[in-house]
């Protein structure tokens, strides 16, 4: 089966809780969630704010369902709370 790289950039206060060049391999056809899910098993530390990042690649804000079948970055951004 092939295998696509999954590159993951955070940003905000997700970006504290993993490392700098996270990789992941998996076969083709992984929902983004999929991915979230193998991180925040990987990085249980960084969980709950995974849950509540939103996805993009890049410039586009992306749906947890979304299929990746090939070598993507993963932008999490955290949520931001305004005032």
């Amino acid at each position: 089966m092939p295998q696509i790289k999954i590159k993951i950039e955070a940003f905000g206060a997700v970006e504290r809780q993993l490392p700098q060049n996270l990789e992941i391999v998996r076969s083709v056809n992984i929902t983004v969630s999929d991915v979230l899910t193998q991180v925040g098993q990987d990085y249980p530390e960084a969980f709950a704010m995974i849950e509540r990042c939103a996805c993009a690649i890049g410039e586009d804000i992306i749906s947890r369902q979304t299929l990746l079948n090939s070598d993507t970055t993963l932008v999490l951004l955290s949520p931001v709370a305004g005032g």
